[in-house]
């Protein structure tokens, strides 16, 4: 059986609400609905997968926060980017000094103790905390200011620097 997409307009930061509704609507009537999403990068729409117009019309006709349905259907190809997960390359490793991005510790300075890559969190300690305090963070909330590496691989040449001073 083939389907189509079909993209509903909904208030803008009511997508949630506006996808639960139809949701009900549709267990409620069992019509042919197979999929109701919300794309994080698109606002003020949700996309909903039907066997017909009829019945995404059903779904979405004359609910709260629901304005209408766009008259064009969509492919899979269309939306692929916005449904599927992007794997990013996380280059982010143990002793790191981080900048935190996001509230409530924006532009805190951190050092990373362990990195989750399959949850996509790091626990951090703030380096201007007076006790070092363990914070979970998500990956996207860090930038990276410098590698560990990078000032270990210094001190050791200074260290064998100041020996051949010594020793002379």
């Amino acid at each position: 059986m083939a389907s189509s997409i079909f993209v509903i307009k909904v208030t803008t930061n009511k997508e949630d609400r506006a996808l639960e509704s139809i949701a009900d609507r549709v267990r409620k009537k069992s019509l042919s609905v197979f999929a109701v999403s919300r794309p994080s990068g698109l606002r003020g729409y949700v996309l909903l997968e039907a066997a017909d117009r009829a019945n995404a019309e059903e779904a979405a006709f004359n609910l709260q926060y629901v304005k209408g349905i766009i008259g064009k259907t969509i492919t899979y190809e269309e939306v692929k980017t916005m449904l599927e997960p992007s794997v990013e390359d996380i280059n982010i490793e143990k002793n790191d000094i981080v900048e935190m991005i996001a509230e409530p510790f924006k532009k805190e300075k951190a050092k990373v103790i362990r990195v989750d890559k399959q949850k996509g969190e790091a626990v951090v300690t703030i380096l201007s905390a007076a006790i070092p305090i363990p914070v979970t963070v998500k990956l996207d909330n860090l930038r990276i200011i410098r590698r560990e590496e990078v000032e270990t691989e210094t001190k050791q040449n200074e260290n064998e620097d100041d020996w051949e001073e010594m020793s002379i």
